[in-house]
């Protein structure tokens, strides 16, 4: 099986390019992590990067010249497909038109419902049932590409934002790999 280079980007701790790793390993899955890009040279996360001995690299994208040197790198490594893993920078409409229909990002809400930032503050304000998580790709809008995938899980009464989150995570991490199958099959 061929397998398509592939960078994760990521802001902090990396749990879900920890479980995109795990999920590189497999023979039958579609891609190889090729690279790490972090938009926090202080991000948790590069840990998972450094232990399996993938390269890594910050930039910051909404500096044109640490952009056009990112853009440099992707295409050194022939990058197929780009996966926001909790990177918590907009990316700029250049960006995007250089790697149209290849960036693809996981939201933790069931969208189009609570876009943007504090997701989970949102879903108990609003009082939803049911939540979960999202894989969808990346267009000039926010949390506004075509989706993927979405898995749901149940908001009990009991939950505040710390258990909503690992609820949420937990169907994160299969999520992700479940959408990039389903992209590349």
């Amino acid at each position: 099986m061929v397998k398509r280079n592939t960078c994760i980007f990521i802001s902090g701790a990396g749990t879900n390019l920890k479980a995109l790793i795990e999920s590189s390993k497999l023979y039958n899955f579609p891609i190889n992590i090729k690279l790490v890009v972090s938009s926090n040279n202080k991000a948790k996360g590069l840990c998972f990067a450094k232990m399996h001995n993938i390269d890594y690299l910050t930039f910051n994208l909404n500096n044109r010249l640490q952009q056009e040197n990112a853009l440099r790198e992707l295409r050194k490594r022939n990058i197929s497909l780009i996966c926001l893993a909790g990177y918590m920078k907009i990316i700029s409409k250049r960006f995007i038109e250089n790697f149209k229909g290849k960036i693809i990002n996981i939201h933790p809400s069931l969208l189009p419902k609570h876009k943007g930032l504090d997701t989970f503050s949102k879903v108990l304000k609003s009082k939803d049932y049911v939540t979960g998580c999202t894989v969808h790709y990346v267009n000039e809008k926010l949390d506004s590409g075509k989706i993927i995938l979405q898995k749901k899980v149940f908001v009990e009464k009991c939950d505040n934002e710390t258990s909503l989150k690992l609820k949420v995570q937990k169907k994160e991490y299969k999520a992700y790999s479940e959408a990039i199958i389903k992209v590349f099959r």
